[in-house]
């Protein structure tokens, strides 16, 4: 996982240019960064260009891009290469499977949805699907541990995942209608699965049955009060001792 290459020469393309909505897009990014920091843009810049270009990012737009932001091609090449939300094989054309293999997601059936990827899509990662819509590649971390296994296609995660519900993913992308990303299980984002376990007493958030006064809510209670707009100014220091009044004279 930790060798990333770009495509072979056969399949990359002579050139790249952006569409003038891209490039207008583009130099709004740019414009964001001041005089000599233009680099700062490079992520982004690379993402559009990716996204222009089929969702695979060919060597000719990541020195394109480099020749935009004043870079070395080498320093382009190495942020490519670094970050797996670059692409750099032709993907399949309706969705790129980024199957997480980290420990968390390994222990959480992550295997099983790569076994789902090589008999769905095809045995080897980057490989294309017979009808060229599908791909898949294992990386590393993607930061949804707690709802492991997941995977990212495209800007999206799909969390929670299994072997069924993993397919019901795929067919929605193949219909051409993905199903709604997060997790695939009931759980909201990354709560605990079932709902909450733990201030779920509706006394706290109604009226006090004991004291009849009216609890505070969840809104309330993040509001800040009154002392949070109060600067105390310090204690004022006592005059400092004149120490030559203190010293004893000495002895003749």
């Amino acid at each position: 996982m930790s060798v990333r290459r770009l495509a072979p020469a056969e399949v990359q393309p002579r050139s790249f240019a952006f569409t003038a909505e891209n490039l207008d897009w583009a130099k709004k990014q740019i414009a964001k960064y001041p005089e000599g920091r233009q680099s700062s843009a490079v992520i982004p810049i690379l993402w559009r260009a990716q996204e222009q270009h089929g969702g695979w990012l060919p060597e000719a737009a990541i020195r394109a891009v480099a020749d935009m932001l004043d870079m070395a091609h080498i320093r382009a090449l190495e942020i490519a290469t670094f970050y797996t939300q670059f692409i750099l094989q032709p993907a399949g054309k309706k969705a790129h499977v980024q199957v997480c293999g980290t420990t968390p997601c390994r222990l959480r059936g992550a295997e099983d949805i790569i076994e789902v990827c090589q008999h769905r899509i095809a045995h080897d990662p980057f490989a294309l699907s017979e009808d060229g819509d599908f791909s898949w590649e294992e990386v590393e971390c993607l930061g949804a541990c707690v709802n492991a296994p997941m995977v990212l296609i495209g800007r999206d995660t799909y969390e929670d995942l299994t072997p069924e519900n993993f397919e019901k993913v795929l067919d929605g992308f193949a219909k051409g209608k993905p199903v709604k990303p997060g997790p695939q299980i009931d759980r909201q984002f990354s709560a605990p699965v079932g709902g909450a376990t733990t201030l779920t007493d509706p006394a706290i958030y109604a009226s006090s049955p004991t004291r009849g006064q009216r609890g505070t809510t969840d809104a309330e209670a993040k509001r800040p009060g009154a002392a949070a707009n109060v600067t105390e100014a310090p204690a004022p220091k006592p005059p400092a001792d004149d120490a030559s009044a203190k010293r004893k004279p000495k002895p003749n």
